[in-house]
């Protein structure tokens, strides 16, 4: 387990909304999403009846080693058995992390960085776009659920230097 001296910086992750997820119970799922991340687990609120649903909720992971991989399930939450998993997806930093060690600055907001294309390798439906946005990187996503018929994931990125790390150097 990572300490604080370990610690390389924080990854906002900004659940926004699920799209098509399937339905478990009946006609519809309550379903909630899981971050996780070596031992750390992180978790939206729930949604009631809602295969759509959006969360629009903020979790922060700290990050001590980039390499580690960064898990996304979801699932829809049953009051007398175990919760049904609804999918799962991994989120791959690796794009966002080379963009944040070009140490950009003075750079107009909203122009697009970087984009990575959908392949074998990362979940994502469509490009994905690294872009600055006030100062900051930030990287919106769209994730593929592996494992079930149908459904995906909008997420948001963004990272939070920690004053004693230089990004990466």
């Amino acid at each position: 387990m990572a300490t604080l001296n370990d610690l390389i910086g924080i990854l906002k992750i900004r659940v926004i909304k699920g799209t098509n997820l399937i339905a478990k119970d009946i006609n519809h799922s309550d379903p909630y999403v899981i971050i996780s991340m070596g031992s750390q687990k992180l978790k939206t609120r729930h949604v009631k009846n809602d295969c759509n649903p959006v969360w629009n909720d903020e979790l922060t992971l700290a990050i001590a080693d980039f390499d580690a991989p960064i898990n996304l399930t979801v699932y829809d939450t049953d009051s007398f058995t175990p919760d049904d998993q609804l999918g799962e997806a991994q989120i791959d930093i690796k794009p966002y992390i080379e963009c944040m060690r070009a140490q950009l600055s003075d750079i107009s907001t909203d122009t697009i960085v970087d984009k990575i294309l959908p392949n074998r390798k990362n979940c994502l439906t469509d490009v994905s776009h690294i872009i600055w946005k006030d100062g900051k990187l930030v990287q919106d996503m769209i994730v593929r659920l592996k494992n079930v018929k149908t459904g995906e994931v909008e997420l948001q990125i963004e990272w939070v230097d920690i004053p004693s790390y230089k990004n990466g150097s």
